[in-house]
């Protein structure tokens, strides 16, 4: 049986597209550093990850939303003497309801998480890949980094802040081995809309149409693997980003204010 010695680090590995790229590394040969605020939702995806796959599962729980334990995962990864060849940043959240309603403390969090989270693990992993001249990086974007969104303008604004910047370290780092990808996926079927709060918006009403997490993660891994600089998730959202794109830009931001709003309201 062949030893598993390569290592990807999955944020946000407990759930949703995170968990299914979990199990997409570890059934391609990887070994698993695993990231969660819960330390008992990390435990029990080892456990799982383990039986499926044979593979080494590390759990280290951090609450990303903080800057210092940000800084501590790295200092600990490098203290345990493990090399990561993968960095997988898919933990994000966001928050539904008008700006001027919503509590400012969240949004910070938010930009914590998905901004200040992702460039700090993304130049601390890149530097040592860097040195053994070969490496991966995958950042989750979102169809929302395309265009600003009302009801969830922070979100939107996080995301596109992550495209922008993980095509532009991208193209830094051509030749030197190490590659960037953006994963782009539409409305998911995961535990992101509840944790948001928009179990009440418009959005909800099409549930069944939302992609699965899995179908994702396999379009996110193949990109990676083949060195892509991004992929959109789905034929329907690659639809509407070109549809986006012929759209007057006005006309677009108000059908997304009403495609947001409260299932209900006028």
């Amino acid at each position: 049986m062949e030893t598993k010695q390569k290592y990807a680090l999955i944020t946000g590995a407990t759930s949703g597209i995170g968990f299914e790229l979990a199990k997409l590394f570890a059934h391609n040969n990887y070994n698993l550093v695993i990231v969660a605020r819960s330390q008992e939702e990390l435990d029990v995806t080892a456990i799982k990850l383990e039986l499926l796959f044979g593979t080494d599962v590390i759990k280290i729980a951090k609450d990303l939303f903080k800057m210092d334990e940000v800084f501590s995962l790295c200092e600990e990864i490098k203290n345990e003497g493990i090399i990561i060849d993968v960095l997988v940043n898919d933990a994000g959240q966001g928050l539904y309801g008008e700006f001027k309603d919503t509590d400012i403390e969240r949004e910070l969090n938010i930009i914590h998480l998905n901004i200040c989270a992702t460039v700090i693990l993304t130049k601390y992993f890149m530097k040592d890949m860097l040195t053994r001249g070969k490496g991966k990086i995958l950042n989750l974007g979102s169809v929302a980094d395309k265009l600003p969104a009302p009801w969830q303008s922070v979100y939107h604004a996080t995301k596109a802040f992550v495209l922008s910047f993980t095509t532009a370290v991208r193209e830094e780092l051509k030749g030197t081995g190490i590659t960037l990808t953006t994963l782009v996926p539409g409305i998911t079927d995961t535990d992101f809309f509840n944790k948001a709060g928009m179990n009440g918006s418009k959005n909800m009403q099409y549930k069944e149409t939302m992609a699965k997490p899995a179908d994702v993660a396999m379009d996110g891994y193949k990109a990676l693997m083949a060195g892509e600089d991004q992929v959109t998730s789905g034929f329907k959202n690659k639809a509407q980003g070109n549809m986006h794109n012929m759209v007057p830009h006005n006309g677009v931001i108000h059908a997304l204010y009403e495609q947001q709003k409260p299932a209900g309201s006028r």
